[in-house]
């Protein structure tokens, strides 16, 4: 396991250093590496910050929690156990494992905090699957937000959101949102499970399967703060 830890980035914000870390190099060990910011101070904020980075990298990695794995080296172990473990049942038919998970400080100001995690995991089949995920924080209260919280008016912006994604594919005002191949559920619009902060803006992700095929990969609208200021939770 090799940790490497770089240079600190304070961007008059909470001070974060990025840290690297890999799995055991060997001809029949999966490539894993991850590299996640952390905050340096590891009470209230930069507490819940590095709390949320690694609870997630344990979901991704100890996929099938038998290992318990509490931090993101043991989490790392575990993958590669359960890869050596597939590897002693099916010796014939396994193939190669990967996993890698790329954060960075997407946004911050006085009032919010985004964290962007770009992930990739092969475990087998057609194909890995990427994915990104966004972890959002009030640095007021020290504590996560869920992606909702960061609207006044949720149902507005999701309305509002919904003829902007209509409009940027080309989908009628009053057809089926499933009409040109889409895969909401229900065939109802709904936001993404992934909402964003970027200096461009608020982003909306959704990763592949959530709302299409995963031929069509992420779908990704932007909206300049400006333009939905009106909805914010807070002052950008």
């Amino acid at each position: 396991m090799l940790l490497v830890a770089f240079g600190c980035v304070s961007e008059s914000g909470l001070d974060m250093q990025t840290r690297e870390y890999t799995g055991e190099i060997c001809d029949s060990c999966p490539v894993v590496r991850v590299s996640v910011p952390e905050a340096i101070n590891q009470r209230g904020l930069g507490r819940t910050v590095n709390t949320a980075i690694r609870e997630e990298i344990l979901e991704l990695l100890d996929y099938d929690e038998a290992h318990e794995a509490v931090d993101i080296p043991g989490a790392i172990a575990a993958f590669q156990q359960g890869f050596q473990k597939m590897q002693r049942e099916f010796p014939e038919e396994l193939t190669g494992w990967e996993a890698s998970v790329e954060g960075v400080k997407s946004y911050e100001d006085k009032d919010v905090l985004c964290i962007r995690l770009d992930t990739y995991i092969f475990t087998g089949g057609a194909h890995g699957y990427p994915s990104t995920r966004y972890l959002n924080f009030d640095k007021g209260k020290g504590k996560e937000l869920d992606a909702l919280e960061l609207f006044s008016k949720p149902d507005g912006f999701a309305s509002y959101a919904e003829a902007a994604f209509r409009k940027h594919y080309n989908i009628e005002p009053d057809a089926p949102i499933n009409s040109t191949g889409f895969m909401f559920e229900d065939n109802r619009f709904i936001l993404p499970e992934n909402i964003g902060l970027a200096a461009e803006g608020l982003i909306l992700h959704y990763n592949p399967y959530e709302a299409a095929s995963y031929a069509d990969g992420a779908l990704i609208l932007e909206f300049p703060f400006s333009e939905i200021r009106d909805y914010l939770a807070w002052a950008e």
